[in-house]
């Protein structure tokens, strides 16, 4: 029953800004890992932002100083900021939660920056 609901992936224009959500089936900060993931076309899928349940956050070199990930312990959402989108941006974006050996994935939000 536990499940991972990304959504507010969409079109945006270079230099814009988009905010995903991913929406938990239950209480996921209190002991799951929780981050941001990505896969462009021909690309692995690499690591965008993370945030541990005590609130560290981790970014990629590539977005630091322009995505912020953050969580609602009380409503199980994490969130994605993004701003000064690039063309190097496009990729399905993908919510993941971990705890040991136990991981959960999204089903993906695609993500378009094109003018």
């Amino acid at each position: 029953q536990v499940q991972l609901v990304e959504s507010g992936g969409g079109l945006v224009q270079p230099g814009g800004s988009l905010r995903l959500s991913c929406a938990a089936s239950g209480s996921f900060f209190s002991s799951y890992h929780m981050g941001w993931y990505r896969q462009a076309p021909g690309k692995q899928r690499e690591l965008v932002a993370s945030i541990t349940p005590g609130g560290d956050t981790n970014y990629a070199d590539s977005v630091k100083g322009r995505f912020i990930i953050s969580g609602d312990n009380t409503k199980n959402t994490m969130n994605l900021q993004m701003n000064d989108l690039t063309p190097e941006d496009t990729a399905v974006y993908y919510c993941k939660a971990n705890r040991a050996f136990v991981v959960y994935w999204g089903q993906g939000t695609q993500v378009t920056v094109s003018s």
